[in-house]
This record gives C-alpha cells, sequence and structure tokens, in this order.
C-alpha cells in the first residue's frame, strides 16, 4: 500500500513523456515551442533532430513502464533516479542557452524533482519491505 504514491508518480511520468514524444514524432515544430528554448529553424534537418527527442522521450517513459511489470520498486526507483538526470540536464541547457527559466524550473525542474521523489521512496520502500522480511 505504501508504494501507491511512488508506483503512481513513476506512471504519470512515464506515460507523460511518451505523449510528450508522440507529440515531436508527429507535430515537432509546433510542441518544440514549450520546451523553453527559441524556437528552431523550420527546416526539414530540424524537425528531423526534434523527431529524435521524440524518440528519445518514448523509450524512456516505456523503459519504465516496462520494469514497473517485470521488476520490483527497487530497480523502477534505480532507473527513475538515473533518469532523472535528463528533466535536470534539459532545465540546466535552458538556463546556459538564456532560454525561459520560468519554464527551465517550472517544467523539466519540477519533472526531475517528481522523478528524483519518486524514486527515492521506491528505493526506501525496497529496503524498508526488505529488513520486514529479514525480521520474519
Amino acid at each position: 500500500m505504501h508504494n501507491v504514491i511512488p508506483i503512481s508518480l513513476a506512471v504519470l511520468v512515464s506515460v507523460g513523456i511518451i505523449v510528450i514524444g508522440c507529440f515531436y514524432v508527429v507535430s515537432p515544430r509546433r510542441i518544440s515551442a514549450g520546451f523553453g528554448l527559441k524556437v528552431p529553424a523550420s527546416d526539414s534537418d530540424t524537425s528531423a533532430w526534434l523527431r529524435l527527442k521524440g524518440i528519445r522521450d518514448i523509450a524512456t517513459g516505456l523503459a519504465v513502464l516496462t520494469l514497473m511489470f517485470t521488476t520490483g520498486s527497487r530497480t523502477v526507483g534505480i532507473v527513475l533516479l538515473v533518469f532523472s538526470i535528463i528533466p535536470f540536464g534539459d532545465m540546466s541547457n535552458i538556463l546556459v542557452s538564456g532560454g525561459r527559466k520560468a519554464t527551465a524550473f517550472s517544467v523539466h525542474g519540477v519533472t526531475c524533482a517528481v522523478m528524483l521523489f519518486a524514486s527515492l521512496l521506491l528505493i526506501h520502500t525496497f529496503w524498508n519491505d526488505a529488513i520486514v522480511w529479514i525480521a520474519i
């Protein structure tokens, strides 16, 4: 029962990034306006690079969902912890590049914080469960 909140957050982040990735694949120019950086040039090469971001997002979300169905909470927590580097990197890139600070913190920073929170809860839950089983 104590896994409900972190698992729900992990599902929310995973499904959300899959949806965003699908938008990048289908309509990369339109979705890129909300990323926090200046909208890139409108040529086929730029659209191709933006679609690559979409594919990365879809794969990342699917990886977490797959792990949720095939492994324990500790593994999901560790992978979320590692994947939290992505929104942190996005936020840092926007800030260093002179992008919109509000978007950097509100979208990418909050996503990173939610992923860190959920991952640490999942890792902590695993250790609490392990201690209970060892005590029994």
